[in-house]
């Protein structure tokens, strides 16, 4: 018999509940998220072509945390009181409209600061204000079902109602650049300070160390995508010039092994369990991520400006292209340490070596370049950072096993 979703009592999932996994639910509204990452990167590579630099950092940036941040608000609440009535299901398809319309706002804000009149962050906002209005609802669902929780979960939602009012200000305030960036980051300081102080004030909801892990990988996962996107549009340009070429190669191999040694490296971290013996630590884990898939979409966006310039319509020098590649990895990579050292707090001489020498063949990429070689053999050496890390854990994991067979990967990661 098929179950019902009745509506039910938001009490709180238990948070050592055994198998927890990712609802097909979950999985569907994250295949929202694919589109507000994929405007991101397409505008910040449009941009950076045209050579406006600043108006693609400056718009991806703001975009980019944007998307990122919606996930977050909707995945950490999924994770303690995921009750799958036909309540909840609805907020999560008003929830799922909203970034939508959140991510059809991204090229007005990136066209708006490339004219230097006011930000045109209106329809942004909007999809904002679809989104929250159902999470200030949860909230309050949960604040009167969960009355050990009660308060925590009604200061959420009174934040949540605050920023947004702020936002909403800001979207109708003709502001230019600089005024709008400076209230933006003050508003960006509310969204991620609000939440850290509630939980240490007044305790934090019972999400799920395992269950919030698998999220974030997903999230990095899906922020891949643009890393394959990036590729196959420079592949394609190559192929309609040339066909089967030496560049053609390099430039496939190049993309596929960045993207996998991004997904490698990511994952050799075991998260959940780190998560589960330092829950305390999760404010910063979490909020962390919210550069690292910065970093990981731009590397799509500037695997898709090499597109461009291998096509001769890119307005930035063969140096500037290269470092829209190597700056998001040589991030991504210092983001995966810092993430790691701030659950452990036990970096190793090892790990400050592996790091080293992933900026030390970020350098040489960019250099190579620079010296006048070619960009296919320079996002070669580029798809060869993330791999210092994979190699040097694997080998490290290996020589712990053999010291002692019943050494887990765990006992490695720690």
């Amino acid at each position: 018999m098929m179950p019902s979703h009745r509506l039910r009592s938001m009490s709180g999932r238990d948070p050592l509940e055994a198998g927890r996994a990712a609802s097909t639910l979950e999985l569907l509204f994250d295949l929202t998220f694919v589109i507000g990452f994929g405007t991101a990167a397409s505008q910040f590579a449009h941009y950076l072509a045209e050579g406006h630099v600043a108006v693609a950092v400056v718009g991806f940036v703001f975009g980019a945390f944007a998307v990122a941040w919606a996930w977050m608000n909707w995945s950490w609440f999924a994770s303690a009181y995921d009750t799958d009535d036909w309540a909840y299901r609805l907020l999560t398809l008003v929830q799922m409209i909203g970034t939508l319309i959140l991510s059809l706002g991204l090229p007005s804000l990136f066209a708006s600061i490339d004219s230097g009149e006011h930000i045109d962050n209106r329809t942004m906002v909007s999809g904002y204000v679809v989104m929250r209005v159902p999470m200030i609802i949860q909230w309050l669902r949960a604040a009167r079902a969960d009355s050990a929780r009660r308060g925590v979960c009604l200061i959420y939602a009174r934040t949540i109602a605050v920023a947004q009012t702020g936002w909403v200000a800001l979207a109708l305030a003709p502001l230019t650049l600089w005024p709008s960036v400076t209230l933006a980051l003050l508003l960006i300081s509310v969204e991620i300070v609000g939440p850290v102080l509630v939980s240490r004030r007044h305790g934090g909801t019972p999400w799920h160390p395992h269950h919030i892990a698998e999220r974030y990988g997903l999230l990095v996962i899906i922020a891949l995508g643009e890393g394959l996107l990036g590729t196959m549009a420079a592949l394609s340009t190559l192929f309609d010039a040339s066909g089967w070429s030496v560049d053609f190669v390099l430039v496939g191999l190049a993309g596929v092994g960045l993207t996998f040694g991004i997904w490698w490296s990511y994952f050799l971290f075991p998260s959940g369990d780190l998560l589960h013996h330092h829950r305390a630590r999760s404010p910063i884990w979490g909020n962390g991520h919210i550069p690292l898939l910065i970093a990981v979409v731009a590397v799509g966006g500037g695997l898709h400006l090499a597109a461009y310039s291998l096509g001769g319509e890119a307005a930035l020098s063969p140096t500037a292209t290269i470092l829209a590649v190597a700056v998001p990895v040589a991030a991504y990579i210092v983001l995966v340490y810092a993430l790691f050292g701030a659950l452990t707090r036990a970096l190793r001489p090892m790990h400050w070596w592996m790091l080293a020498g992933s900026m030390a063949l970020t350098v040489t990429a960019v250099g190579f370049v620079a010296a006048g070689g070619a960009m296919p053999v320079g996002l070669t050496v580029i798809a060869a950072v993330p791999w210092v890390t994979v190699v040097g854990q694997e080998i490290e994991a290996f020589r712990h096993e053999r010291e002692s067979p019943v050494a887990s990967r765990e006992s490695v990661g720690t």
